[in-house]
């Protein structure tokens, strides 16, 4: 199967040479197209011509009309097929699209591109996710399946926009002829996109896996969390793999119930440990894995080989913690075996400078109480990374000396998911 080629949008804040060297970083990360937008960039602040000299461009026309300069330089030229009358654009170069501001059923999807179109014009569909359900995924790649008969193999794209369309983007990348991405930071050209380094990583390490009694394959895996743009797991796990970064209030039960014939597994990570393990109804407080047994979600923490691995190397009989989301759940699990005496601290509850030995289970978005301040205690971080980084700082801005152990428990935790994943079915 031929894999879509990945699109970034250039930031509206980038201009004259930065919008150069952001497609020339954008190519070297793996983006095929630049898409150019005249929603975003006016027409003097953009030299089509050198930034197709870096890679294709795609220029779309959004309520300003296109200036002649980005068409000629333009590989392809975005019109609305609302306007059918004017989808014009020389020829071989016309992409064709529709943004819909619902959620529509395959019929109605279908009636919207009953127009003619130039011969070998893309096809690009637009809808919000809507709710958050197998059937609605099912229409979307029922409505994909029925443009790609009706406009031919290699000419469609069909995509779902919202807060937590990500994994719903990537399965309907898989027959797309386009996948638009992030290239990361903090903008994204649409919600629900996801990261250029993924989309690139799947394209070079494909892992499918087949549908039992099925057409096609299933077998992707992601991690679900808030804010992790920085997560390792895509680099240690088998793919494709997803970092499905979703609002902390997303109806994230719901989501993965609708995923269930699309991804064999998922990494859980704060602040759905908890939630996740009600929904499951797991006996754990807290769950960090779910694997797919047929029709169901099975979970599991093997957060608890994480905490067990950190409690050994800061080798301390006594400790607080400061959290109480899932690791804590799983250090409180390991901790009599690893012969270490727990002290679990409110946010109310610190008050004098700690000492001694301790956690910090917090993620860095979370703010510590101001109250919080350590006299010379040896503190184990279990982030990574950048967030690891910036805990270490405040730990020792607060008189602690920071241990960090983030990528010890990230590897041991993530040696069993990796195994827990390969009985899926």
């Amino acid at each position: 199967m031929t894999q879509a080629r990945r699109v970034v949008t250039l930031p509206p804040s980038l201009r004259g040479p930065e919008a150069l060297r952001f497609a020339t970083e954008a190519r070297s990360r793996g983006a095929e197209v630049l898409e150019v937008r005249t929603d975003l960039h006016p027409a003097e602040a953009v030299d089509a011509a050198a930034l197709a000299g870096v890679m294709e461009l795609l220029v779309s026309e959004r309520g300003t009309p296109l200036p002649p300069a980005w068409v000629a330089a333009a590989r392809w030229v975005d019109r609305d097929v609302v306007h059918a009358g004017a989808l014009d654009a020389p020829a071989g170069k016309l992409l064709a699209s529709h943004h819909a501001e619902r959620a529509l059923s395959t019929e109605e999807a279908l009636r919207l591109w009953d127009v003619t179109l130039p011969s070998g014009a893309l096809v690009k569909h637009i809808e919000p996710l809507g709710e958050v359900s197998r059937e609605r995924i099912s229409v979307l790649l029922e409505t994909q399946a029925r443009l790609r008969s009706r406009f031919g193999e290699g000419r469609v794209t069909v995509l779902a926009m919202g807060p937590v369309a990500l994994p719903v983007r990537a399965v309907l990348a898989r027959r797309n002829v386009l996948d638009y991405v992030a290239l990361g930071g903090d903008w994204k050209a649409a919600p629900g996109q996801r990261l250029l380094a993924d989309a690139t990583r799947e394209a070079k390490y494909p892992h499918p896996v087949p549908l039992p009694g099925g057409e096609g394959t299933s077998g992707r895996l992601g991690i679900l969390g808030t804010s992790i743009v920085h997560s390792r797991s895509p680099r240690i796990h088998l793919q494709p793999f997803d970092r499905i970064d979703i609002p902390e209030d997303a109806p994230v039960e719901a989501l993965v119930d609708a995923l269930l014939p699309h991804y064999r597994g998922f990494a859980v990570t704060s602040p759905f440990k908890i939630r996740l393990a009600r929904h499951t109804g797991s006996p754990l407080d807290a769950i960090n894995t779910l694997v797919r047994r047929g029709d169901r979600w099975e979970s599991f923490n093997t957060d608890t080989e994480g905490a067990r691995t950190v409690l050994e190397r800061l080798g301390a009989k006594e400790a607080f913690v400061l959290g109480d989301g899932g690791a804590s759940a799983a250090i409180r699990a390991v901790a009599p075996e690893a012969g270490c005496s727990l002290r679990f601290l409110r946010r109310a509850e610190i008050s004098g400078p700690l000492g001694g030995s301790g956690l910090w289970t917090w993620p860095d978005r979370i703010t510590p109480p101001d109250a919080l301040r350590f006299d010379g205690a040896r503190v184990a971080v279990i982030a990574y990374g950048a967030p690891a980084r910036r805990i270490a700082a405040d730990i020792t801005r607060r008189g602690g000396t920071p241990v960090l152990l983030g990528a010890a428990w990230f590897i041991a935790q993530a040696r069993r998911q990796r195994a827990l994943w390969e009985t899926a079915s």
